[in-house]
């Protein structure tokens, strides 16, 4: 059940990327997979790889995923960003 939480807000917190300008990588499902990815990947690592059941998911688990999340969207613009740099360059 912890999954679903940490997946639910990184798409709930992906959605604030259109105030943002498209320079992600692979544009704004790069942005969705990073979001979804990252928010996994840090709620994975704050339970030690394992995922949180029915009765140990609560209004905390939902708040473990915003770092993860912000940081995989961040990810994915830098990576954008490297790569129009990078083909401007050439």
């Amino acid at each position: 059940m912890g999954l679903l939480v940490w997946i639910m807000v990184g798409i709930a917190l992906w959605h604030f990327t259109v105030f943002l300008p498209d320079r992600f990588w692979a544009g704004i499902v790069g942005a969705f997979l990073g979001a979804v990815v990252g928010s996994v990947v840090v709620g994975m690592l704050l339970h030690a790889g394992s995922i949180p059941g029915r009765d140990d998911t609560d209004l905390l688990t939902a708040f473990e995923a915003v770092p993860g999340a912000v940081l995989g969207i961040a990810v994915a613009w830098f990576a954008g960003v490297r790569s129009d740099e990078h083909a401007a360059a050439h």
